[in-house]
């Protein structure tokens, strides 16, 4: 992968962690530099960003508090998604991050071409969120 594509993806893995780009202004510059999505993996505490020719580059995340719970919560996932589109004061992708392992999350898959995001717990049981029109 070339520099500047890494480069961008750096940038949009720091600036959800700073809270200096929301959800949707990260996908938008993403998709401008050509990726088809990237994986969230809270074990690893890795982001892997995938171009369509089969290319990734895998980095590492700002670890968040806390362990992944044994069992999946699919409502409190969807619960915490609906928090993060309200963006409130309190908000930030790190507290999300927290709480979602807290419900079960292993992490999720995000999906531009299909304008989702997988969410999955350990038990590989999953949760859907479309992207809002």
């Amino acid at each position: 992968m070339d520099a500047e594509r890494i480069s961008i993806a750096e940038n949009c893995l720091h600036a959800a962690h700073d809270g200096s780009l929301s959800f949707p202004e990260i996908v938008g510059r993403l998709i401008t530099a050509g990726f088809e999505g990237y994986t969230v993996d809270y074990r690893r505490n890795t982001q892997t960003f995938y171009l369509p020719d089969g290319d990734s580059v895998m980095l590492d995340m700002q670890p968040s508090d806390g362990n992944v719970a044994p069992a999946f919560n699919a409502s409190e996932i969807e619960r915490l998604v609906r928090w993060a589109q309200a963006n409130p004061a309190d908000y930030s992708y790190v507290a999300f991050s927290e709480k979602a392992k807290a419900a079960g999350c292993a992490g999720y898959l995000v999906s531009f071409l299909g304008r989702r995001v997988v969410y999955f717990g350990r038990t590989a049981e999953t949760h859907v969120e479309h992207f809002p029109n």
